[in-house]
């Protein structure tokens, strides 16, 4: 696959770059249709949803259909009993809401028949990690603004071509690294940055973990599921159920267990503490210099993402970051004054005490918990501040200014994770140039950055016909 590179992207370049600037600062170089006229940015906006199953469902419909002058007009999927679905779940928000029957939302089959709807101004990407970067790189050729699941990609390569069909669209693209929008997170970057623990040497990631097994039996596949659209760019092996996602209710997707379509825990909650990580560290717009590390991946059963993992990185400025399971899930950064540690939710550990009793971890926490009481000063970083993940990026789409994580901040702390899977199955040291995003004097390594687009489901002909 060949991808146009951006050699040298920094925060700077990256906002000068394109219409990045112009973007940034609320002033597009050229205002796209549903700025003016029917569709000006006090009216509504109309959005399509692409892939429709668990994270859809429970997180990214919700969260849009809570935000004012938006209407969820289309759904989209493969498998045709979700798409009913889709449609009733939106069909009955908005009757309750209304107090009125109502049947205003469309379902498609194909996501190039949804982003022809020129109704449609923007649509959310909720779709396995593998259609990811194809989807909202049609979409954004399409003319269309989106909200993307994280991570970015499945590859780098890939993660680098929607990045710069961003850039040349204008369009405004929200990752949906939601941890930007939580106040504990926001919170402990900004002391991060501002030097409340002096100045970073050390970052550790926790991670959940992705048990081995799966059923490996073939299955035929079931009637209403374009399971040959489904694999998409990826090779054609055969369906089986654990393989796919479940054809009843919503539980989590054998998917995400499968390296085919993306790599596990390490992309699967990595790209949000990643980036977490990245936004604390000042280390947005560019990675790692060194990796390496190991991993136990699956030796039976089908699914096959790496269980038990520990690996390390090194950053220009001597920074280094592990990342592995055995720790807490969170982000702890290290500085020469003290340790920040912030996760979601409170949690226990049993480890570090005497006779193993749990340790009880708050969201928050810090070395000295003055340090939590700081105030940021006006003339100390403050950084962007966002309430909720999908209305930041919907008051996006009216002013026309960036979202709290767009798309080369997403592609960064994706491509930061793959680095990590890469290093996991090479098992051995790897250096990496993050500005012309190439390891260096290692072709094999190399090989690793893409992967071969299965036709019709590439970048120039990707279609769900």
């Amino acid at each position: 696959m060949t991808t146009k590179r951006n050699s040298g992207v920094s925060r700077r370049t990256f906002l000068k770059s394109s219409l990045g600037a112009a973007a940034a600062v609320g002033f597009p170089t050229i205002l796209p249709s549903s700025v003016f006229g029917q569709m000006s940015p006090s009216n509504r906006i109309n959005i399509g949803a692409i892939g429709v199953g668990r994270i859809s469902r429970v997180h990214d419909m919700p969260a849009i259909l809570k935000v004012d002058n938006t209407r969820i007009m289309a759904v989209c999927d493969l498998y045709a009993p979700r798409v009913e679905q889709g449609k009733k779940f939106v069909n009955d928000f908005y009757s309750k809401k209304t107090g009125k029957p109502y049947d205003g939302v469309t379902g498609y089959a194909n996501f190039h028949d949804l982003l022809a709807n020129k109704d449609i101004d923007a649509i959310v990407v909720s779709t396995p990690d593998h259609q990811h970067a194809i989807v909202a790189a049609a979409a954004v050729r399409a003319g269309k603004d989106v909200y993307l699941q994280k991570p970015a990609s499945l590859t780098i390569a890939e993660g680098r071509y929607l990045s710069n069909a961003v850039q040349a669209s204008g369009r405004i693209l929200q990752i949906g690294s939601q941890q930007r929008s939580w106040k504990q997170f926001h919170r402990a970057c900004e002391l991060v940055r501002n030097g409340r623990i002096g100045e970073v040497k050390h970052v550790e990631i926790g991670l959940p973990g992705d048990p081995a097994g799966g059923n490996p039996d073939k299955m035929p596949v079931p009637t209403g599921f374009n399971y040959d659209a489904w694999l998409g760019s990826t090779p054609d092996v055969y369906y089986t159920l654990d393989r796919t996602m479940p054809l009843t209710g919503f539980d989590r997707p054998g998917w995400l267990r499968m390296e085919q379509f993306g790599a596990g825990m390490i992309t699967g909650w990595g790209a949000h503490h990643v980036d977490t990580a990245h936004w604390g560290m000042n280390t947005e717009y560019t990675g790692p210099v060194e990796i390496w590390g190991s991993a136990e991946f699956p030796t039976t059963g089908l699914w096959n993402v790496h269980g038990k993992f520990l690996t390390h990185a090194r950053y220009a400025n001597g920074v280094t970051m592990d990342i592995s399971g055995d720790f807490p899930n969170g982000i702890k950064w290290y500085g020469t004054n003290g340790w920040i540690f912030v996760t979601r939710d409170e949690m226990t550990t049993p480890t570090a005490t005497p006779g193993g009793q749990p340790v009880k971890i708050e969201p928050l926490m810090a070395s000295d918990p003055k340090i939590l009481d700081s105030v940021i000063g006006p003339d100390e970083i403050h950084l962007y501040t966002a309430t909720e993940q999908h209305a930041n990026w919907i008051e996006c789409i009216r002013t026309r200014k960036q979202p709290t994580a767009p798309v080369e901040i997403g592609h960064r702390a994706c491509s930061t994770c793959l680095l990590h899977h890469i290093a996991m199955r090479a098992n051995r040291h790897l250096h990496w140039d993050p500005d012309k995003e190439q390891f260096i004097n290692d072709e094999e390594a190399n090989a690793k950055l893409s992967r071969p687009q299965r036709s019709p489901y590439t970048f120039a002909q990707s279609s769900w016909a």
